[in-house]
């Protein structure tokens, strides 16, 4: 019990560095900003602890099933570091900050070529954004999309050297998948591999679709200015960590579902070997 709320209370304190990552190192942050930003790190604290001082299931999946949630995390504070440091330059420039962003901008130029995410996220920017403005998305996205495909080639090497998640001892699928209802009806196997294929598929698709999105809704709704540092952080690394997220999620469900299929193989072998008793 010790060793669990310690591990939750340490897991708060890096989602409250987490989210106060950009207020902390960008100058020039508002009082009101400071006061939005230590409410939402407060809320998202609380629910860590809840989550994971608790033995029973709640909101996070594969909650018991590390590493998953552990890469998850790790790319996510690096995405907002790296692009925290990069905003950070345009305004007080340093050594460090000035290699972060020579780095975020030759990736950003490679990834910048016709129908690639990176350029669908240029040119969701209005018509009249400075071309500077355009620079630091391109140099962001690039930065941000390339960490995301890194934590998915990392997550891979994991599941080959460690053999996920079956070698992490007992996988429970009901602490590990709060949200998915065994008894809902249907084989197990068939729902888990529909829905890896489901994620894998709009991990792929969301590069795509969100600055699509956006460009049609600021028709609607007004034109998306990524001018505000803090808004062009957590604006590109959710657009290339949710679609990373969901790349993961699906193959994690498959891994899972393949794990339960070679289980079921395993003890119909077993009942068809046990000898079976004939009467004297």
């Amino acid at each position: 019990m010790i060793f669990r709320l310690t591990s939750a209370v340490v897991r708060a304190i890096l989602v409250v560095l987490l989210i106060a990552t950009p207020s902390m190192l960008l100058p020039g942050v508002t009082s009101d900003a400071t006061q939005i930003v230590a409410l939402i790190a407060i809320f998202g604290a609380a629910l860590t602890i809840f989550e994971y001082a608790s033995a029973y299931p709640g909101l996070v999946e594969f909650r018991d099933a590390p590493p998953f949630n552990r890469i998850r995390f790790i790319s996510l504070f690096a995405s907002v570091f790296l692009l925290t440091v990069i905003a950070r330059g345009q305004i007080v420039p340093t050594v460090i900050t000035d290699f972060v962003t020579a780095v975020g901008a030759l990736i950003g130029y490679v990834l910048d070529f016709p129908y690639s995410p990176v350029r669908l996220m240029v040119l969701m920017l209005p018509d009249d954004t400075p071309i500077q403005d355009q620079l630091t998305v391109r140099t962001a996205a690039g930065m941000s999309y390339l960490i995301s495909l890194l934590s998915l080639v990392v997550f891979l090497m994991v599941l080959r050297v460690q053999r996920w998640p079956s070698r992490s001892g007992s996988f429970n699928v009901w602490v590990n998948l709060p949200t998915f209802d065994p008894t809902a009806g249907g084989d197990v196997v068939a729902r888990l591999e529909r829905d890896a294929r489901f994620n894998v598929a709009l991990g792929f698709l969301l590069p795509f679709l969100i600055p699509a999105v956006i460009k049609s809704a600021s028709d609607l709704f007004g034109s998306v200015t990524l001018q505000n540092s803090q808004t062009m952080i957590w604006t590109v690394t959710a657009w290339a960590f949710l679609p990373a997220s969901l790349f993961m999620r699906g193959i994690a469900l498959g891994k899972v579902a393949d794990m339960i299929a070679r289980k079921r193989r395993q003890s119909y072998s077993a009942s068809e070997e046990k000898p079976s008793c004939q009467p004297v």
